[in-house]
């Protein structure tokens, strides 16, 4: 890809964009009312990591509680109410944040915008967040404590919750749900109607592709989420009867309207981690993305596919075996375009002059770590099987390899892979090693154990179990602890980044990097493409 005009950030004699650069906005304001697309991708940034902390904070709770059998530390309430928090504050807080923050500041450098189309909305959509979970975070110090049903919050447990904090949290998701589409809706509206001319659909890079089909699940299963919340919020309050079965209700009818919502929502959590891993494994490959194509159409299917697998997080419901069949090879049909995926990175970085920096060393990572996570998966999609797997801790270690060395891994690729384009400076290498070999050691011996306690029977969300586990739980506990003192070391490096401490960088950073956001300047411009680029 090659283009002919470039913005006027290459006008002024220092390479900023000589024409805006002195608007920028100073002070406290510049953050409350910007409509900068960097800007509040950096303001999404900064939340989903303190929001990363508080939920490893929750997670350090339960690992020191189960570090040991018998009740150690916490009552078994604020147990219940840790593992359900931290759930909510990781998916909803931490992950989906951290995607958002990097589709803001990438998208429009990518496709040759100037901003996101929708700037306004852009800052409400981020500033509703912050209050979204003061609100969830101050129901644990009102009277009878946070929501403590688990993440799910299955019905009948969370419609006959005794604590008042379920209003709290149902209104917290719904805000959540409008930033979330917000968000979504932005990002369709960017990338559809202000692509850079000559950008045609197959000339995006892919992670503007993966974030594209991701913003188009949210729009879908967003409402339904918010359907959900509101059934059980009349169920607890207004005196409904859709999950209480004594007032004709289902409470399975739940299930399928939380995993309807719940499943596609796992792959909003993982499709844009795709796409940066797409961006990363070429460059330092020193080679284009084996079948570029096949990535885009293996990305729709996963979404299209995500809608018809729900129920197979409830084979244990009893479901009519034809039913429980059907979502059986749904389930298993959706590994092949995952596969794709994954043979297409090995297929890059095959006979690739491979250089391993940290960015590369993360999304390597990524790939064996999450090609695990994608195997167990299937083991959980066979029915007879799931039946001795299901609320087991094997359940936990699954998710947790798809999400923590999937989704939080691709992120932090993805910060260190553009951050230096963000600052201008290339970052502290040594401590990006530390935190990359602490985190990789640390959080397989926090993650992988739980598969064999699964396996041998130990059910999650207890805060007590039974002296056979008692071994692996210890392990898994001190790898839980060294996995987030792991992330101190990611904040230092972070703090001394943005404070510009470090060896400047070229505009292109990385040797063998492709796309217009290597074009620009290094730092990137406040406003980079007021005259957009032509793309040959």
């Amino acid at each position: 890809m090659s283009t002919e005009t470039l913005n006027d950030a290459h006008d002024s004699p220092d390479g900023h964009d000589a024409h805006h650069d002195h608007h920028i906005p100073k002070g406290i304001l510049r953050w409350l009312f910007t409509t900068n697309h960097k800007d509040i991708g950096t303001l999404y940034l900064w939340f989903a990591f303190i929001m990363f902390l508080i939920g490893g904070a929750m997670a350090m709770v339960i690992r020191a509680e189960l570090f040991q059998p018998g009740l150690q530390i916490v009552d078994p309430h604020f147990f219940n109410q840790m593992t359900t928090v931290h759930g909510l504050i990781m998916v909803f807080g931490a992950v989906m944040p951290a995607f958002t923050g990097l589709a803001n500041w990438m998208i429009p450098m990518m496709i040759g915008a100037p901003d996101m189309a929708l700037p306004r909305m852009n800052n409400w959509s981020f500033y509703i967040l912050p209050f979204a979970f003061i609100i969830l975070l101050s129901s644990l110090f009102m009277d009878g404590g946070g929501p403590a049903f688990g993440w799910t919050f299955y019905a009948p447990l969370s419609t006959q919750y005794s604590g008042d904090s379920t209003a709290l949290f149902v209104f917290s998701v719904h805000i959540m749900g409008i930033s979330s589409i917000m968000g979504a809706i932005n990002v369709v509206v960017t990338i559809l109607n202000m692509r850079a001319p000559g950008m045609t659909y197959m000339k995006m890079p892919l992670f503007v592709w993966t974030w594209l089909i991701t913003a188009f699940l949210l729009i879908a299963v967003m409402p339904v989420l918010a359907g959900a919340v509101t059934m059980v919020l009349t169920d607890k309050f207004f005196g409904t009867s859709f999950f209480n079965a004594a007032g004709g209700g289902d409470p399975v009818m739940f299930q399928h309207i939380f995993w309807f919502f719940g499943h596609p929502e796992v792959y909003i959590m993982i499709l844009p981690a795709f796409g940066i891993i797409s961006a990363i494994v070429p460059t330092f490959s020193r080679k284009r993305l084996f079948g570029y194509a096949s990535m885009v159409y293996a990305t729709a299917s996963i979404a299209l596919l995500s809608f018809i697998v729900w129920a197979h997080h409830m084979f244990t419901t009893g479901m009519p075996v034809a039913a429980e069949m059907f979502f059986m090879f749904a389930t298993m049909l959706i590994s092949v375009p995952t596969g794709v995926k994954v043979f297409n990175w090995v297929a890059t970085m095959w006979r690739g002059s491979l250089t391993f920096e940290v960015p590369m060393m993360f999304a390597i990572a990524f790939i064996v770590l999450f090609t695990i996570g994608g195997l167990s998966g299937l083991m959980l999609a066979i029915t007879p099987a799931d039946f001795q797997y299901h609320d087991t801790y094997f359940v936990v270690a699954h998710f947790h390899y798809v999400l923590v060395t999937g989704a939080l891994f691709s992120i932090m690729a993805a910060v260190y892979y553009w951050l230096p384009k963000w600052t201008g400076k290339m970052f502290d290498i040594t401590l990006g090693k530390w935190h990359f070999w602490c985190s990789l050691i640390s959080v397989n011996v926090l993650f992988f154990p739980m598969h064999f306690v699964g396996l041998a029977g130990m059910p999650r969300r207890i805060p007590d179990y039974a002296l056979q586990f008692a071994d692996f739980n210890k392990w898994i506990s001190i790898g839980g602890f060294a996995f987030g003192l792991s992330q101190l070391i990611f904040l230092a490096l972070i703090i001394k980044a943005c404070r510009k401490i470090g060896e400047p960088v070229s505009d292109q950073v990385w040797e063998g990097a492709e796309g217009l956001e290597w074009e620009v300047p290094s730092p990137a411009p406040y406003h980079t493409f007021s005259t957009p680029p032509l793309i040959k």
